[in-house]
């Protein structure tokens, strides 16, 4: 199991015990590249320079500033920083519930998985879990990740608890402005032939529906060293024409054949 992300405490009222937090995602396993100088084939590195006098900046010289006006900053140290701290820097603490179904998924951000962090500590972490898998809710809460306090929700699932970080109110821009002009009826004649595509290609979800091809390209390109592709060959503007209009077809149509084609694969099989 990856070390833990976070170490604190989970609060609900006077109920308390240890807690671990770590990320439920990853992206260790994503092909990363570094920026090299083509030339010598050496690694590139980055550094912090003074913007006027153009010398780099040590480490312990480097500071946080708050623009008062142009060229003109409030310089904040960490001890400044550190001052500010909130008791949601080591407590989650509940302090409401709302029903499971009412959070809107577009709020949902980043998901942790919360567990136990001390024997003595089981028994609170599953009665809080179990009473709010029975009430079909969620605790809604604060907690600083990234010296930023984040509101957050735990959501009971299985053994532990999922916590997500959740999306600011202002970050989240209201769907109607952009559905509002679409005002078509569906033709309910063309429904059904819908229902039979999508009855046709049901299946029960797995992993492998959201593999990275483009992750599995790049590995077999750099395990097999390949020269880059030679470009893909122009098509002739007739030809192109000629092929953008045979994509306009009549939707029943295409739904039928869409349908037939489905059947007679299954068949096939």
């Amino acid at each position: 199991m990856p070390r833990p992300y976070w170490k604190g405490y989970l609060k609900l009222s006077l109920v308390t015990c240890p807690v671990a937090m770590s990320p439920a995602t990853s992206e260790s396993e994503k092909v990363r590249f570094h920026t090299l100088n083509k030339e010598t084939g050496n690694r590139v590195v980055s550094q912090y320079v003074d913007s006027v006098t153009g010398s780099p900046v040590k480490d312990e010289n480097e500071a946080k500033g708050y623009a008062r006006g142009e060229n003109d900053y409030i310089i904040l140290t960490d001890d400044d920083l550190d001052a500010v701290a909130l008791d949601t820097v080591k407590t989650i603490d509940i302090d409401k519930f709302v029903p499971a179904e009412s959070i809107e998924w577009i709020y949902l951000e980043k998901p942790h998985y919360l567990m136990p962090d001390d024997p003595v500590g089981h028994e609170a972490f599953a009665v809080i879990r179990d009473a709010m898998a029975s009430d079909k809710v969620v605790g809604v809460s604060k907690l600083v990740i990234g010296r930023r306090e984040r509101a957050v929700i735990l959501e009971p699932r299985g053994e532990g608890i999922v916590l997500w970080t959740l999306r600011f109110g202002d970050e989240v821009r209201p769907e109607e402005s952009y559905f509002e002009g679409i005002d078509e009826e569906a033709d309910p004649e063309l429904i059904p032939l819908v229902q039979q595509l999508i009855k046709q290609k049901t299946s029960r979800w797995s992993p492998d529906m959201v593999s990275d091809p483009i992750q599995e390209s790049l590995l077999k390109i750099i395990a097999e060293k390949k020269k880059a592709l030679k470009p893909a060959k122009k098509v002739a503007k007739g030809k192109q024409d000629a092929a953008q209009a045979s994509n306009v077809v009549n939707i029943m149509d295409a739904l039928k054949k869409s349908v037939a084609a489905e059947l007679k694969s299954n068949k096939a099989r």
